[in-house]
């Protein structure tokens, strides 16, 4: 029984999030929706305690996303995301922190923040 409320659990969240996503600007809601869909089902068969950590940043990321989106979409005041801080940073995996790049280029159209990308 615990093993069919914690399904519900996870499709209602995995739900939620790709409605929210609905809110997003066009140009990066395929990417999000991507994202999650590939991140839900990498994770369907992870052990407890990965669950866990996995739903609980899910959520907040969720709960996030909701308060960024507002209920009329993108406040224009707000802007979409937040930084990461260091500490959380270092507890990602190698693995984490080279998908946490690929995303961060592919939601940037390849332009980063000190423009190395560019051609001169």
């Amino acid at each position: 029984m615990a093993s069919r409320t914690h399904v519900r659990r996870v499709r209602m969240l995995y739900k939620t999030i790709l409605r929210l996503h609905r809110g997003l600007p066009a140009e990066i809601q395929s990417l999000g929706d991507n994202y999650v869909r590939d991140e839900f089902r990498r994770h369907k068969k992870c052990v407890e305690s990965e669950a866990i950590t996995f739903l609980h940043e899910w959520t907040d990321y969720a709960v996030c996303l909701a308060e960024q989106l507002g209920l009329r979409g993108p406040h224009t005041a707000k802007q979409l995301g937040k930084y990461l801080k260091e500490k959380d940073l270092e507890k990602l995996r190698d693995e984490q922190v080279c998908q946490l790049y690929e995303l961060m280029i592919a939601a940037t159209g390849g332009k980063t923040e000190d423009n190395t990308n560019e051609k001169t």
